[in-house]
């Protein structure tokens, strides 16, 4: 086999024919791999032929290769280095499924959110040159990154700038979902209007043949800048300063390396515009990308749940309150699929809006829908909102506008890793006046909750994990729940020793286990609550058990810096209350990538591993106490 031989310096000696039996070697191969492991199969298959054609063309690490987005780079990971630890994908102690600079040398930049590779290939090309170091740097942006707002801020820059920069844009027509926008469309027309270029060459041979030569080529510049200015595709980024090359076929491996070698010679930016097909070489993922966009290890076997997903509910209850209240809208960042509000999309096609990957822009445009009248609902993943913190407090929270914001993926979110985990979210809407956050303990609350954001007058924002809800039965009604409070969940045990245990989210649920097998061995009394609100906290509640608490547990998916338990640590120093207080929750760190309860268990989050913290907390105190008792 042809893969077995091939990396990065031995592919430069394989011939055209070799180069197109190795694009199908590793087709299969990382379909096999991507079976076992799950993981973004989709873009990687679309962009094989791409990456073969960069490596016969360039020589990375020395030269540059910035992917964007970086679930485009199985093959690239593969042929750098790292085709013996493929099959560790994404596993813990594994390999990362998107480029990762302490990873290989091969990987110019870290990514894994959407539209940052022009910018960062622009500072890298800039450093080369002030640095001296020889080298050239190409960005290779798709899967819709062309929808962020960031990729034109860098085209804008780069054009400006001037540096010998190469951007490849891979145009598949989808990001995890179908592209839309103004942008989409007018890359689509691109695409259609290739036969106009035809067209335009066949005026030319027959105005030489008709009027010679000499005269066309004295009209050709008038000619050229009126066709670019009606119907030219590459006029546009021509305005910002690149030179446009394309449209050309992204899998045919022989043109590529052709316009490939010839851009190397050409001075200053440049933009090679290639149209490929997402999921190209697997029949299922060619015809529903968007379903083998990212998929779960074993794809070809329907995995049936017990308890359906968070976003399910949040699907299920966004529809039925879009029937209840006709101001509602619903927004999303081209993840219609994965934030649940397809199904509302489609039930409401006038109050549905995916605004591509522009988060910054959702949210400005939904504060501005806000300020209308309408009950804006953004869908995010917590990663992603990230990108818009800014505008949370800028145009949300410091003009009080009612917008809700619904946070799915919060917490620890599995394979995808370090750019996905969506641990800060407590952490940066927490300090930002005027703003609600909530966490509901079950698909139950968060149904309660939902129906009370939208009856707020405020900014709101809710925040539930990944994966299967918790399984409970579903009130019949929504009701509305007071801001700000907190409930008992239940009193473990009877003895005189109190602990008071405040959980965040589904942890209200997961720790039962651990409250009742703590209060059975040591017999202390355990107070669990379900601290639904991180902000406001319910204080009066807070208050009073806190006084009559030996100690106090926050437990949180969250980092722990500024997190929940910052909350009430610097309440109960408010208010004088000095007990000892334990904050269970993430280091200050990057938790790595695995499966999920994987990942946990390493965090410290586990069952067994929250036992273990909570029992040496008390376990002090309990010796002691028995101590005084065996005196008496």
């Amino acid at each position: 086999m042809l893969l077995e031989k091939a990396n990065i310096k031995t592919l430069k000696e394989f011939s055209f024919e070799e180069l197109e039996k190795l694009s199908q070697e590793l087709r299969d191969f990382i379909i096999k791999v991507v079976e076992k492991t799950g993981g973004h199969l989709a873009s990687s298959l679309g962009t094989i032929e791409l990456t073969i054609a960069l490596l016969k063309v360039f020589n990375p690490p020395k030269d540059a290769i910035v992917w964007d987005v970086g679930h485009q780079a199985y093959a690239y990971k593969i042929l750098t280095d790292r085709k013996e630890k493929f099959h560790t994908l994404r596993q813990f102690g594994g390999i990362s499924g998107f480029p990762n600079i302490f990873e290989s040398d091969y990987d110019a930049f870290g990514t894994g959110h959407a539209s940052t590779s022009i910018s960062a290939a622009l500072g890298i090309k800039v450093g080369k040159r002030l640095l001296k170091k020889e080298g050239y740097v190409i960005a290779v942006i798709g899967d819709g990154a062309l929808t962020g707002g960031l990729a034109y801020e860098g085209l804008n820059n780069a054009g400006y700038l001037k540096e010998d920069l190469l951007v490849i844009l891979n145009d598949n027509r989808m990001s995890i979902s179908k592209n839309v926008g103004a942008i989409s469309n007018y890359l689509n027309r691109i695409l259609t209007d290739e036969y106009l270029r035809k067209i335009k060459r066949k005026l030319e041979t027959l105005s030489e043949y008709v009027f010679g030569k000499v005269f066309v080529k004295k009209i050709k510049k008038i000619e050229d800048f009126a066709f670019k200015g009606l119907i030219s595709p590459g006029m546009f980024f021509e305005e910002l300063g690149f030179k446009y090359f394309g449209p050309i076929d992204g899998h045919n491996i022989k043109s590529l390396v052709e316009i490939l070698e010839r851009l190397k010679k050409i001075k200053g930016p440049k933009l090679l515009h290639i149209y490929t097909t997402k999921g190209k070489g697997l029949k299922e993922a060619e015809n529903l990308p968007e379903k083998y966009h990212g998929v779960s290890p074993k794809i070809y076997i329907p995995i049936k749940k017990k308890v359906p997903s968070w976003t399910s509910f949040f699907s299920k209850y966004i529809c039925e309150l879009g029937e209840k209240f006709e101001n509602i809208v619903a927004i999303t960042a081209a993840m219609p699929s994965g934030t649940g509000l397809k199904e509302f999309g489609e039930k409401f096609k006038d109050r549905y809006f995916d605004v591509g990957i522009a988060e910054g822009h959702a949210v400005v445009f939904a504060a501005g829908l806000a300020k209308e009248g309408l009950k804006p609902v953004v869908a995010i993943y917590s990663t992603f909102l990230q990108r818009a913190y800014d505008q949370l407090i800028h145009d949300v929270a410091l003009q009080k506008l009612p917008v809700v914001f619904v946070l799915d993926r919060a917490g620890i979110v599995g394979e995808d890793g370090p750019t996905h985990h969506g641990i800060f979210d407590l952490s940066y809407l927490r300090h930002i006046p005027n703003f609600v956050v909530a966490a509901p303990k079950d698909e139950n609350e968060l149904k309660h909750l939902l129906y009370t954001a939208i009856l707020s007058d405020k900014p709101f924002a809710i925040r539930y994990p990944r994966g299967s809800a918790v399984g409970v039965k579903i009130d019949k009604d929504y009701k509305k729940i007071d801001i700000g409070s907190w409930e008992i969940e239940k009193v473990f045990g009877e003895g005189d020793y109190n602990l008071l245990v405040l959980a965040v989210g589904p942890f209200v649920h997961r720790v039962k286990e651990v409250c009742e097998k703590l209060s059975k061995k040591y017999n202390i009394r355990i107070t669990l609550v379900n601290a639904r609100f991180i902000k406001p906290i319910d204080e009066k509640l807070l208050k009073d058990l806190a006084k009559k608490a030996n100690k106090i547990v926050t437990i949180e998916e969250n980092t722990i810096l500024g997190g929940f338990g910052s909350g009430v640590l610097e309440f109960i120093n408010k208010e004088n209350i000095y007990k000892p207080l334990l904050q269970i929750g993430i280091e200050d760190r990057f938790p790595p990538h695995g499966p999920q309860e994987v990942v946990r268990d390493f965090e410290g989050l586990s069952n067994s591993k929250i036992f273990e913290k909570i029992e040496n907390f008390v376990l002090k105190d309990i010796k002691n106490k028995n101590k005084e008792s065996l005196k008496v």
